[in-house]
């Protein structure tokens, strides 16, 4: 069998479902925050499996639907049962209904992100990003969270509608900037796209992961604000909306 360059971004996606299987494990366990890291870990192989991708020129379909069957695990399965686990058992069915949205939701969000793509690199999501609806449950869940009994007092009270609003936001249309890239014309095509990430990743480093909460909290919200923004826009200029739509037709939309 001849190994191609194909093979480099399919390891790190690879590496990803295994973070994955680990985090459930560690929830099975009862050892949260360990759980949590390694689906932030998951989420590092996910950027990683796109970059080597670029970097080998072997974007394929294959790999779309490794890495789209990996994220499910990764960021859809796992942290469902970790927020299960962690407080929404104690609230019987409604509590499993509430934690398998993530994976459910997530799921939906990947099938539609498939079918609609068109090409390997966009400038936009429609819809919050399955990794990053499971990287804020993460950092929710270090930042507040204990490995035993999990979840107690007014943080407890949070989770449930987290967890049912970052699941709505996957199957919205509501657009999220995609990660900006580090080459010289996507930095003068996004320059503030690349300085909110640089300032974002330094925050999070320098805190030592406390900032890794409050930032995807900011990048959550960011999706809600520009569709505020842009109807507040449209209503006070209303020719100018049949020209983005015309726009957006011709974009990749996914």
């Amino acid at each position: 069998m001849k190994i191609t360059r194909a093979v480099v971004p399919s390891l790190f996606t690879v590496l990803n479902i295994f973070c994955g299987f680990r985090s459930i494990v560690y929830t099975a366990q009862s050892d949260f925050k360990l759980a949590a890291w390694f689906i932030i870990l998951a989420g590092v192989f996910d950027v990683l499996d796109g970059v080597m991708a670029r970097i080998t020129k072997s974007s394929s379909d294959f790999g779309v639907e490794f890495d789209s069957l990996s994220d499910v695990v990764s960021f859809g399965a796992a942290p469902s049962f970790l927020v299960y686990s962690i407080h929404l058992y104690s609230m019987s069915g409604f509590g499993m209904l509430v934690s398998a949205m993530p994976m459910i939701f997530g799921a939906l969000r990947l099938a539609r992100f498939n079918v609609q793509l068109v090409g390997y690199d966009k400038d936009y999501f429609k819809g919050l990003p399955i990794p990053a609806s499971a990287l804020t449950l993460c950092a929710f869940v270090l930042t507040y969270g204990k490995n035993v009994p999990g979840l107690t007092g007014l943080e407890a009270t949070f989770l449930t509608p987290l967890v049912i609003v970052v699941s709505l936001l996957m199957v919205s249309s509501v657009k999220y900037d995609t990660l900006p890239k580090f080459s010289g014309h996507a930095i003068r095509q996004h320059p503030m796209r690349f300085t909110v990430g640089i300032v974002g990743l330094t925050s999070i480093i320098i805190t030592k992961g406390a900032a890794l909460f409050p930032f995807f909290v900011f990048y959550i919200v960011t999706g809600p604000l520009r569709y505020v923004i842009q109807f507040i826009h449209h209503s006070l200029h209303p020719s100018e909306k049949s020209e983005d739509q015309e726009s957006e037709m011709s974009s990749v939309d996914v």
